[in-house]
């Protein structure tokens, strides 16, 4: 059996993980997360928003910036992975720093807990599930298009996930 090398690896990985039914939750989930998100925050936000006190009405329009800024860039990556598992884009392509995900220093940022307690309840279930998500991606991004070496096989494919989503150290 021939040796692949890093380049042959790394495709077969990022094939396997666009094809798999843990990239296809992670799809369906950002894109209804997207799509909560936005009928929040032009309904029922914008109403909760005007009836805040000025200062807290300031963090809501930065957490609301912040939630929208962490699910574009989650979005735009997973229809960059989709493109690539149909065949519409090359992983080379995926790769460039062009399509990796970014705004880390936006989406990583963010007040301590208790700085957002006193914003509406959606408000803050939205700001934690879109910190999880992006926070996944960001994990797979860097396993799937990172410097890390990523092993051959099926034990490499397993480590690989198991890193993906792992807690944060």
């Amino acid at each position: 059996m021939n040796t692949l090398d890093d380049e042959a690896i790394r495709d077969l990985t990022v094939q396997s993980f666009t094809g798999s039914v843990l990239f296809q939750r992670t799809f369906d989930e950002g894109m209804s997360l997207v799509e909560e998100t936005a009928r929040y925050l032009d309904g029922p936000g914008r109403e909760e928003q005007r009836h805040l006190p000025r200062k807290t009405a300031m963090l809501y329009a930065g957490e609301s910036m912040r939630v929208t800024t962490r699910l574009m860039q989650a979005a735009s990556w997973l229809l960059v992975q989709r493109a690539v598992s149909e065949g519409d884009m090359k992983v080379e392509d995926a790769q460039s720093d062009r399509y990796r995900l970014g705004s880390k220093e936006i989406c990583f940022g963010g007040g301590p807990s208790d700085a957002v307690e006193g914003l509406p309840v959606k408000l803050q279930d939205l700001l934690s599930r879109s910190d999880d998500l992006y926070r996944r991606i960001a994990r797979l991004d860097d396993v799937l298009f990172g410097k890390a070496e990523i092993p051959a096989g099926a034990r490499g494919a397993m480590a690989m996930l198991e890193r993906a989503f792992s807690a944060p150290q």
